[in-house]
């Protein structure tokens, strides 16, 4: 009924940037928070970042000041700019969308395969 598929990810150098893009397609009738959560190899999944359908955004303390969260809603996408990255942001970044699909209001939890996103020099 409804996929998301990210891009974007990559290896980059400390200090480099990335910006990461999840798109959501199939039967849309609205879409609630979007956002994107992380998970490091041998740590459990966090929420980097999420933005709501009425604008509110938050942010995981760790990112502050360096990753920006945006929407589109024309487009059904969601995007992360990756700024000063780190090699602690090193993870597999998944993108998460609360979606109705049928008009009734009722938001289901959808979610990206992954994109891995390496910061190494």
């Amino acid at each position: 009924q409804v996929q998301l598929v990210e891009s974007g990810g990559g290896l980059v150098q400390p200090g480099g940037s990335l910006r990461l893009s999840c798109a959501a397609s199939g039967s849309i009738r609205r879409i609630g928070a979007m956002a994107w959560y992380r998970q490091a190899p041998g740590k459990e999944r966090e929420l980097v970042a999420v933005v709501t359908s009425g604008g509110t955004i938050k942010y995981a303390d760790s990112v502050k000041g360096r990753f920006t969260i945006s929407r589109d809603n024309a487009k059904n996408t969601v995007y992360l700019q990756m700024n000063s990255l780190k090699p602690e942001d090193t993870a597999v970044y998944y993108c998460n969308q609360k979606v109705d699909y049928d008009g009734s209001y009722y938001y289901g939890d959808y979610w990206g395969k992954g994109t891995l996103v390496t910061i190494s020099s």
